[in-house]
């Protein structure tokens, strides 16, 4: 947490940061109304994303109340930047119980944690696409409610935490889920200007204030003056502003035009639209509020699925100003008469339509997490019709006649060979586990040791959290010894033990893709690439690392390294070329290679590796037998394997399976892969 600005800490002004003027307003208006709901600020790196979080800080105004003590201030103090790390547990965010006054003093005590120092601040969390998930719903859940509600270890405690909640993310990093990216009530896209004049001035002013801050900031003093005076002024006008019939039509026919799902979109443009225009001083909301608050709080909503491309075309927002415009203009139709049609109930009945938020709210973190319900389907955007999306991907061969031979085609990207054509709607795919327990980062796949789950065993080492039962058990032998004669347990330091909890894990998922000439014959890719695309949804909802290594010619090339971002996993696989020979070895090699290095760097992580082939390895001398090879030696690694079968021939020769015997892994159908053809769960042998 970062200490108090008293005027020692010289932050970087928010008036001198150039340009990015939609960062500086997105964070301007959840300061006058904190109801917003926060702001996620995505772009690349060194785009003044933290530095407009710090300076914003500065300008907030004093505070009086204090709830981590529970008592009334004697003199403001300065509001705070409270920072989360992406390590952080959860009871360092919402707090834990005292166990230290507990044992001592025999009190039921609560220590609050950062949710309540960052009240009427600013909560900071930077990368916070990195932060576990379930923390994540902890932050958005205390800025929506502006309390935090605790129950734990027999203790109730509640405090208010008011606060501007700002996210900072890096795309290419990871995305965060849709169902939190609805949950923050602004996001803005940011990005490095391309015109040479500002790039220098932004140089200018850094260096400016890098060799004397004081005397920068001083320059600016007047102008962050100015914002801090506004912010005040607006905060206190902002419950007498209007926000007038016309101009509510207008925010539910945009939202409605949208498509977006549940009504969080609709309260948030209206308590954006509402904070703009006491940002600019009047008193009644007008279309030019609306729509700026649009820009900020539609984006991110429209993007239902991690394959979405974030943003709103301009032409589409003008469009629906325009729909929504003739809507507000409509007078609101009468009130439907209570008694029913000759129907038995018109099309108006209560119940009908629901008002709650709908699936936004669903954070898959139930007991049926395991099995993630099938993604919704992407509305049509733009100028896309229905009718021109793409057809269902088959999860078995099609039946196409045979396409061009190797070397044929014109696609995009470089060398002989054609690209492979992406269907356009995945399936939901059966669960690929990787057997035993690990203990690698949090996330959805593989059984682990985590820091929340459920309690499966006492420790004597830390662990996370307390094993109560374990405790009273470690206590209970002592009782006698300690002098107890009825009455109160006699605690000890030494009889606390810690809770062993078992969760899931998020694994390195490699995807080996045969895309020789065998596998591009009779258009059999098409089938192949609606499996990876499906796999890939499936390890973004289930929080995992993703590779992707093609295979053809004489050679296997790393079409993606390991990442967390699949929505680059999905374009890198659509420039992949097709054709030329099967170098299966050069792939296991490569998968191995990689599988070793990244334990390097990440070593509780653990890896499975899909391989697509219908297991024809051409291509040098012995190349059945050197792929054997090196398929033995990828299982030596440790990594999991799992052989997709994309064989479809009449007589099948059964080569995928040998290549999954010596992988020592499983070995499935093409069709097989379908959660909805199979139910049972597929484990991958160590």
């Amino acid at each position: 947490m970062s200490e108090p600005r008293d005027g020692t800490d010289i932050g970087f002004p928010l008036s001198a940061i150039v340009g990015q003027d939609q960062l500086r307003l997105a964070l301007i208006l959840c300061a006058v109304h904190p109801g917003i709901g926060g702001v996620l600020v995505r772009g690349e790196k060194g785009t003044a994303k933290s530095t407009a979080v710090r300076a914003l800080a500065q300008l907030l105004p004093p505070v009086l109340d204090d709830p981590a003590d529970g008592a009334v201030a004697r003199a403001p103090r300065p509001a705070r930047l409270v920072e989360l790390p992406v390590g952080a547990t959860e009871d360092r965010v919402v707090g834990s119980l005292d166990l230290e006054k507990v044992l001592r003093d025999g009190e039921r005590a609560f220590q609050p944690g950062l949710l309540a120092a960052a009240h009427q601040g600013v909560l900071y969390v930077d990368e916070v696409n990195l932060l576990h998930d379930h923390l994540v719903d902890v932050l958005l859940d205390a800025a929506a409610m502006g309390r935090v509600h605790i129950e734990r270890d027999g203790v109730s405690y509640s405090h208010p935490a008011k606060f501007v909640l700002v996210g900072t993310m890096n795309p290419e990093e990871g995305e965060l889920r849709p169902q939190l990216l609805d949950r923050f009530g602004l996001a803005v896209d940011v990005m490095a200007s391309r015109e040479v004049d500002t790039r220098v001035e932004v140089i200018r002013r850094r260096l400016a204030y890098e060799a004397d801050p004081v005397a920068f900031a001083r320059d600016y003093a007047d102008a962050d003056a100015e914002l801090a005076r506004r912010i005040v002024r607006a905060r206190a006008h902002c419950a007498a502003v209007d926000l007038p019939g016309r101009e509510l039509r207008r925010i539910a026919a945009l939202c409605a035009a949208f498509d977006v799902d549940g009504m969080r979109a609709d309260l948030v443009v209206a308590r954006a639209a509402t904070a703009h225009a006491a940002w600019r001083g009047v008193r009644e909301v007008t279309e030019q509020d609306v729509r700026v608050a649009a820009e900020m709080a539609l984006p991110h909503r429209r993007r239902r699925d991690p394959f979405d491309e974030p943003g709103l075309d301009a032409d589409d927002l003008d469009q629906a100003m325009e729909e929504a415009a003739r809507e507000a203009d409509r007078e609101p139709e009468p009130d439907p008469d209570p008694e029913p049609g000759p129907g038995g109930g018109g099309a108006d009945e209560p119940g009908e339509q629901s008002a709650g938020d709908g699936p936004a709210d669903q954070t898959g973190d139930g007991p049926d997490a395991d099995e993630p319900a099938a993604a919704p389907q992407t509305a049509p955007t733009g100028a896309q019709a229905p009718e021109q999306q793409a057809p269902e991907p088959s999860t078995s061969e099609p039946s196409a006649p045979d396409g061009p031979t190797p070397g044929e085609g014109t696609g995009a990207g470089k060398g002989p060979g054609r690209t492979i054509e992406l269907p356009g709607r995945p399936f939901r795919t059966r669960l690929l586990q990787i057997p035993g327990i690990g203990e690698g980062a949090p996330g959805r796949r593989s059984r682990a040791r985590s820091t929340r789950g459920r309690s499966v065993r006492p420790t004597l080492e830390p662990g996370h959290g307390l094993h109560l039962v374990g405790t009273l058990f470690a206590a209970a032998e002592h009782q006698v010894a300690r002098g107890r004669h009825g009455g109160r347990m006699m605690l000890a330091p030494n009889d606390l033990r810690g809770a062993v909890r078992e969760g899931r894990e998020g694994n390195l998922v490699v995807f080996l893709v045969d895309a020789s000439g065998s596998m591009a014959a009779r258009d059999r890719l098409t089938a192949v690439a609606g499996a990876v695309v499906s796999l890939l949804r499936d390890a973004y909802q289930r929080r995992d690392k993703v590779a992707v290594i093609s295979m053809r010619g004489a050679d296997a090339e790393v079409l993606l390294p390991p990442t967390s971002s699949v929505e680059i996993a999905v374009r890198r696989l659509a420039t992949m070329r097709t054709g030329g020979r099967t170098p299966l070895a050069q792939g296991f090699l490569k998968a191995r290679e990689m599988v070793l290095r990244e334990r390097v760097r990440d070593p509780r992580r653990r890896a499975l590796v899909v391989t697509l082939t219908d297991g024809r390895a051409t291509g040098g001398p012995d190349p059945v037998v050197r792929a054997r090879t090196a398929a033995t030696l990828l299982a030596e690694s440790g990594a999991a394997s799992v052989v997709i079968d994309c064989e479809v021939s009449m007589i099948r020769l059964g080569l995928a399976a040998e290549m999954a015997r010596a992988l020592r892994g499983e070995c499935l159908q093409l069709a097989e892969l379908s959660a909805q053809q199979v139910a049972d769960v597929v484990r991958a042998a160590a």
